[in-house]
């Protein structure tokens, strides 16, 4: 155990990758018995120490399966940071009395913390939220025999071994295929190329201040026209357009005909040419 103890300051994979591994190598492997040992001082006892060699001992361990997610990009420090974590949520939880060897405990709390920060980090938009895109996402890629799209046959095999919809393995290769896009594009770009960029054909002018100012100031002004306009017409007209038009209820030319003592039709001849009126008054105060 000394030799874990020795090797400890140099394991910190963000600093010398290289020499972590090396270090992680140099440290014993466990026997069952002093696993167990070490477990029980811990699971019984709160023995800190006992953890701490749990965890070291295991290091070489969460090194081989972070390399087994080197495909994705992301730096293999990280990757082996995040294992860590993920390594010691399991010896924390680890119960000797369960009858197995801590590795093959710890296989699911490692796996589960890279795979969340591969999820987090593997693109700006999060390509998989669902359960069964989550599991596509570290399954697919290892499934798929080429790198063109999957076709029918291929489609349906994949669904039936990851238990999923075709269409969901569909959306997921679309999403695997794609990559991520600045929105405002490279600050080197030509102005050739610059215009490819999101933001120029993705932009909301609807929000735009002056867009905006000279939209209210139009609404405001034709307005204050249509009133202005409206307020030259004889009472009669005035009532005639308010009802037919600006009024919740509207009434019809019956009604209106009713209540002044004159035909339908002469009702709509009044409405007219308060129409047409008020349309010259308009066009003269713009």
């Amino acid at each position: 155990m000394g030799t874990s103890l020795q090797l400890a300051d140099k394991l910190v994979p963000g600093v010398n990758l290289d020499a972590y591994i090396q270090a992680a190598s140099r440290i014993p492997v466990l026997t069952v018995d002093e696993e167990r040992d070490l477990a029980e001082r811990l699971h019984f006892d709160g023995d800190v120490d006992a953890a701490r060699q749990l965890v070291l001992s295991h290091l070489r361990f969460v090194i081989h399966i972070a390399r087994s997610y080197s495909g994705y990009g992301l730096p293999q420090a990280d990757l082996i940071q995040e294992g860590n974590v993920g390594l010691m949520k399991a010896v924390k939880r680890f119960n000797p009395e369960y009858g197995v060897r801590l590795v093959s405990f710890a296989v699911h709390w490692i796996k589960a913390e890279i795979h969340e920060y591969i999820l987090r980090n593997w693109r700006i938009v999060k390509v998989a939220t669902t359960k069964a895109q989550r599991k596509l996402f570290f399954n697919l890629r290892s499934q798929k025999k080429r790198l063109a799209w999957l076709n029918h046959d291929e489609l349906q095999a994949v669904a039936s071994d990851l238990g999923v919809e075709p269409h969901v393995v569909r959306e997921m290769e679309g999403r695997l295929a794609s990559q991520d896009t600045s929105f405002d594009g490279p600050m080197d770009d030509d102005d050739d190329s610059s215009y490819q960029a999101p933001a120029y054909y993705l932009e909301d002018r609807r929000a735009d201040p002056a867009t905006l100012l000279e939209q209210s100031d139009w609404t405001e002004d034709s307005n204050s026209r249509l009133m202005h306009a409206l307020e030259s017409l004889d009472e009669r007209s005035q009532d005639i357009l308010r009802e037919r038009w600006l009024s919740d209820s509207k009434s019809t030319l019956h009604e209106l005909a009713a209540k002044y003592g004159v035909s339908a039709e002469r009702i709509r001849q009044l409405e007219k040419n308060a129409m047409k009126k008020i349309r010259v008054q308009m066009s003269e105060a713009a």
